[in-house]
């Protein structure tokens, strides 16, 4: 397109103040300063043979070349920019502050940053802070000591972002975009914020529910917190619960009186929790619920929520954006995808090879959606051979031979490890978060059986995919198969897994004017909404109905809106035009969990 494809809320960006609601939902607290809009940049020349090296920001650009709008990637067309970002270059950000009240001697003053792709250096009025390497997951830098005297303050931030050049998270960005590989963009994209804390504040809040115990486990986390107790509340509709004296650092059990309310998509209740700790005061809150693997009386291994077997009925949701890139813009906007999916009868998003906004799974959390989580992949360069060829019937070849699935440097296999453990205690406290996919369709895959038993071990309270699509290692909790090019069916050998379709369909319709392309792709093309509409339902009523009669547990359609080239989306690429009659999916949506209930119900039955 000649002209940026933009969303209806990407045309109501307010440049100086975009998403400015509190970036932390299970941890807020009051007097916070949201530091999102007109930023200045430059980019400037960088030589360095380690993909981790980062110009330093004590020393910024002797000129900048304009603004930038925060938190929006320099690719994007609400950035106002509109260039990207070489290997051999730094991005560099540059903006005042104030302070929003004076600093006590016993208080401490934090910059968040939600996050930066893919690595960078940061420094306050002329001191150099900390820095981040990790492009989907979020930073907390202390600058206390580096805030000079007066009431303005400067932040800079050199950004160094080479993409597929290294072995680094990339997801699904190339410098080669096209068909399903994306447009790169880089810097940061999440909001920036800062807040003045007490010395002794709650830097972290786990929150683990006991369902069948009527408990939840609470560890209140706090660097120089040793030796002090919280004092946490639990609430119901405003009422006080439950209440407990908790030791920092401790996992504590505080029990809940009966009946408990559970959550669900159903029922998505959640319950206020309140912690102070010394002079520190925070709002969280947390689902009752439980996720967990069953064995049906057929022999069939199930996914369990709260105890009882059920059928997630998913969509792949990559959270791209055609004006924000990764970045939303506008909260409304996250939203209206959760509730579109909803609408349209599913129940759980595969949120894909992303970490999103913690917002976007606290509007999940409150709306009732579960979410598979990805993990984001790295390494060399991907071979055909290994990602490809199995779409069309290859065999699943041995992870550990690390060359052949582009993880020959070691160092790019601990940075992997790091940032999926980093990822797991940066979520593990979601009620909607109920599965973990650490690796997709072999990319940058590797000891796939020896990375499930890490996740196992970090938690313990809900399945694993660990490697959906291909390449399976006979690991995790899922036999996890991509569908594309034939028929859904089940396999006629099972090893006592949950048999899961996790890709299918990505039935396809280019809507004139909808397109970010020229080029358009999908894997099977049709012309017309009504003929769209006849397949989908052609597809699941003849395929998948049957599968879930045969023990077919969890279906994940591909997509559930158009990104760039591909237009296989439920919706376009804008968000402006629906593909499907939103009342006829969901018929056919309830026709698969009708499937799985009949099922369920036989085997409930009593003897």
């Amino acid at each position: 397109m000649s002209e940026p494809m933009l969303t209806p809320w990407g045309e109501r960006l307010d440049r100086d103040a975009p998403l400015p609601e509190y970036p932390r939902p299970q941890l807020v607290r009051e007097g916070w300063t949201n530091l999102n809009g007109i930023w200045s940049y430059a980019v400037t020349p960088f030589a360095a043979s380690d993909p981790l090296a980062v110009a330093d920001p004590t020393v910024p650009p002797p000129a900048w070349e304009g603004d930038i709008v925060v938190p929006f990637s320099p690719e994007t067309p609400l950035s106002g920019v509109g260039r990207s970002l070489g290997a051999d270059e730094t991005l560099w950000y540059r903006r005042t502050f104030a302070l929003p009240r004076p600093v006590g001697d016993d208080e401490r003053v934090l910059l968040h940053f939600g996050a930066v792709d893919q690595s960078c250096r940061v420094a306050v009025d002329g001191v150099e802070v900390g820095g981040h390497t990790g492009g989907y997951l979020p930073f907390t830098l202390d600058v206390t000591a580096a805030l000079a005297d007066g009431d303005a303050h400067e932040i800079t931030v050199a950004v160094r972002d080479v993409t597929d050049a290294a072995w680094l998270a990339r997801g699904k960005q190339s410098s080669r975009r096209g068909g399903i590989w994306y447009t790169p963009q880089s810097g940061i994209w999440q909001t920036v914020w800062l807040e003045i804390v007490p010395r002794v504040a709650v830097d972290a809040l786990v929150l683990t529910p006991d369902l069948p115990g009527a408990a939840v486990e609470v560890t209140v986390e706090s660097v120089h917190g040793a030796g002090v107790e919280a004092v946490v509340s639990v609430s119901s509709a405003g009422e006080v619960v439950a209440a407990a004296t908790v030791p920092v650092g401790e996992p504590t059990r505080i029990a809940l009186p009966a009946p408990v309310r559970a959550w669900s998509p159903d029922d998505p209740f959640l319950y206020d929790i309140e912690v102070t700790l010394g002079e520190d005061r925070v709002q969280s809150y947390v689902g009752m619920r439980s996720f967990g693997v069953g064995v049906d009386d057929r022999g069939h291994a199930r996914l369990l929520l709260n105890g009882h077997p059920h059928l997630p009925v998913g969509l792949l949701d990559q959270g791209y954006w055609p004006d924000g890139g990764y970045t939303a813009p506008s909260d409304a906007a996250l939203e209206y995808d959760i509730r579109l999916a909803k609408r349209l009868g599913y129940t759980m998003l595969r949120k894909h090879i992303k970490v999103e906004p913690l917002r976007w799974y606290h509007h999940c959390d409150r709306l009732g959606m579960l979410v598979w989580q990805d993990a984001v992949n790295g390494g060399g360069r991907y071979r055909p051979a290994v990602i490809t060829a199995p779409v069309f019937g290859a065999p699943a070849l041995d992870d550990t031979r690390y060359a052949r699935f582009a993880r020959a440097d070691a160092r790019g296999r601990e940075r992997f490890e790091a940032e999926l453990v980093e990822m797991i205690e940066h979520l593990r406290s979601v009620p909607s978060l109920s599965l973990w996919v650490p690796f997709n369709e072999g990319w940058g895959q590797f000891d796939a059986a020896r990375i499930a038993a890490l996740v196992r071990d970090l938690d313990p309270t809900r399945p694993i995919d660990h490697a959906s699509g291909w390449h399976d290692q006979r690991a995790g909790d899922l036999h996890s198969r991509h569908v594309y090019f034939r028929p859904v069916r089940m396999p006629r050998r099972r090893d006592g897994r949950v048999e899961a379709v996790t890709e299918y369909g990505g039935y396809s319709l280019a809507v004139a004017g909808r397109t970010w392309t020229d080029k358009v792709f999908g894997y099977r093309r049709y012309r017309s909404r009504a003929r769209l509409q006849v397949a989908l339902e052609r597809l699941h009523d003849a395929e998948i109905v049957p599968a879930i009669g045969r023990g077919l547990a969890a279906t994940v359609y591909t997509q559930l809106s158009d990104v760039e080239d591909e237009v296989n989306g439920m919706v376009t690429y804008d968000r402006r035009y629906v593909k499907v009659d939103e009342a006829a999916l969901r018929a056919m949506n309830e026709r698969l969990q009708a499937a799985a209930s009949s099922r369920t119900a036989a085997e409930e039955e009593p003897a």
